[in-house]
């Protein structure tokens, strides 16, 4: 089977209108996340070798390796989601006609479950400094494809807020509760001033309409 990230656009749109568990709201943030990197990295593509942005270039050249380790991490990151969530249906579907099979059914869950919050967790934390890069693109890049800057930052914060979501909803159904609560103080933590850090990057790319 193919990976998401080899597949056409219109084939993973399609999937992920199916009726299939995967790939669902977790890829898709991750998807978002990504094409906010690459969005960056085309900013910092088209900024690079003008002699209009020379005094920019070396710090354009730092975002580019910035935003395309992005890339690459947000990218693996609709894998991980999908693998993650297949891994939580599968202890769903686990026995459950003993105590020990409920025992051991249980356990598996919980410990998936474990996984799908660090998951979305890792995604809502790229995604963030994805909003952070692109407030260089905005202030600093080639204001031909200023715009592209602003998408990228819409981007980020719409994956941003979608990983977040999956965070809430599967470190709500841990009974571990000292590590769920340790998982959501550390998404609060990375949603801190991410409202207005988005909305500043927004309003710098309009004023340069």
């Amino acid at each position: 089977m193919n990976e998401i990230k080899d597949k056409s656009v219109q084939a993973f749109i399609d999937e992920l209108a199916s009726k299939a568990p995967t790939p669902g709201g977790g890829s898709a943030a991750a998807v978002m996340g990504a094409q906010a990197a690459a969005l960056i990295s085309m900013v910092c593509n088209l900024t690079i070798g003008k002699p209009k942005y020379a005094e920019v270039e070396v710090e354009m050249q730092s975002l580019l390796e910035k935003s395309e380790a992005l890339r690459e991490t947000l990218t693996g990151m609709i894998k991980a989601d999908v693998e993650v969530f297949d891994r939580l249906m599968t202890t769903y579907g686990l026995p459950k006609d003993s105590d020990e099979e409920k025992s051991v059914r249980s356990e598996a869950i919980q410990s998936a479950l474990k996984e799908a919050t660090v998951v979305p967790l890792a995604c809502a934390n790229a995604c963030a400094e994805a909003i952070a890069l692109s407030r260089i693109a905005a202030e600093k890049g080639n204001i031909g494809v200023i715009s592209d800057a602003g998408v990228a930052v819409m981007a980020a914060y719409g994956a941003l807020k979608s990983a977040a979501l999956n965070v809430y909803i599967n470190a709500g159904g841990l009974k571990d509760k000292a590590f769920a609560d340790a998982k959501l103080a550390e998404l609060e933590t990375i949603l801190n001033g991410a409202d207005a850090a988005a909305e500043e990057v927004y309003q710098i790319v309009k004023t340069k309409l």
